[in-house]
């Protein structure tokens, strides 16, 4: 864990709980998944409804939305008038979420695409003001560069799972998650387009800006 277990759990406890609704979802994702852990949690879930609350994002772009509990997350603190793209590869994690969708009062809000996120990003027209990346770890790069000509002057990414609970630090562990996390964390900051802020939220979460001019 990078956080101790006593924190992480302290921490949680005193943010405020998740929505009521989205008990469901979890239920759901727990009997009809093999990795519900793969959810954002309550923690991270809540961490994502502030920013867009603070942000107030017009449109937003979820690269792997799993059963849909991030997205839900972001969506009941978007503004009105605001839109939610969400892509999946997984039909069944798709077909869950989609039930979710429908049941929220968000449903009209949000479009969900379903099969390889790139080719779904290739075809979706920018700017976006926020985007979140919660995919497969080998992808990333290719996400980042597919959606960094789409973000709005003002816009943030925020990339999940790059610190891999503290394994990027450390060199023996080349699991392929790991070693794909590392490689997408040095070729960021690398980057003289954008600004990056590594956080220690859950399994680490970078958050991405444009640099200034």
């Amino acid at each position: 864990m990078i956080v101790r277990p006593v924190v992480e759990k302290y921490a949680e406890e005193a943010s405020s709980p998740a929505p009521r609704r989205l008990a469901a979802l979890v239920a759901d994702t727990e009997a009809g998944t093999e990795l519900p852990a793969m959810m954002v949690g309550s923690l991270e879930g809540e961490f994502l409804a502030s920013l867009v609350f603070a942000l107030r994002p017009r449109r937003i772009l979820e690269i792997g939305t799993f059963t849909g509990y991030s997205a839900l997350c972001m969506a009941q603190a978007m503004p009105e008038d605001a839109e939610l793209d969400t892509c999946e590869l997984s039909p069944l994690h798709a077909s869950i979420a989609r039930k979710h969708f429908a049941a929220s009062p968000w449903a009209e809000r949000i479009r969900l695409w379903e099969g390889p996120a790139l080719a779904s990003v290739r075809d979706l027209p920018g700017p976006y003001d926020l985007v979140f990346v919660d995919a497969d770890k080998p992808g990333y790069i290719d996400y980042y560069e597919a959606v960094l000509p789409k973000l709005s002057p003002h816009g943030l990414i925020l990339a999940d799972n790059v610190l891999q609970f503290g394994g990027v630090a450390n060199e023996r562990d080349q699991q392929p998650d790991t070693v794909a996390m590392r490689a997408f964390n040095a070729h960021v900051a690398a980057d003289p387009r954008v600004r990056q802020s590594v956080l220690t939220v859950r399994e680490g979460v970078s958050v991405i800006r444009l640099a200034a001019d």
